[in-house]
């Protein structure tokens, strides 16, 4: 079964879409928003990787530039990157309410 993957231009939102056949024609639409804006991203393929080694990735002192803790928005960016290290099955709907949630937070100052 392929699986197609796609970026909503209007929330940002990653969306799957699973076929039956590849000759299947499909007609995604975001499942945040509803938007049928979306573009195709490109295929990706997995690559195993022991638990022990996810975290010592997670753990890397250089995963951390960028993240600024006084501002909102930087943190909720470095909580999806750190979201998808760790496996986008951990958290998924429940990460990316957290994060839109902290990014808005900074929008009010």
């Amino acid at each position: 079964m392929p699986i197609y993957e796609y970026r909503c231009r209007a929330c940002g939102r990653r969306v799957q879409v699973i076929t039956l056949r590849v000759s299947e024609r499909v007609e995604p639409t975001c499942e945040r928003c509803g938007s049928r804006e979306l573009d195709r991203l490109p295929s990706r393929f997995a690559m195993p990787r022991s638990e022990e080694r996810r975290l010592e990735s997670l753990a890397d002192p250089s995963r951390l530039s960028g993240l600024d803790e006084g501002d909102p928005g930087s943190v909720a960016r470095w909580m999806r990157r750190m979201g998808q290290e760790a496996g986008e099955d951990l958290g998924g709907d429940e990460v990316d309410r957290i994060t839109d949630e902290i990014a808005s937070s900074g929008e009010d100052d």
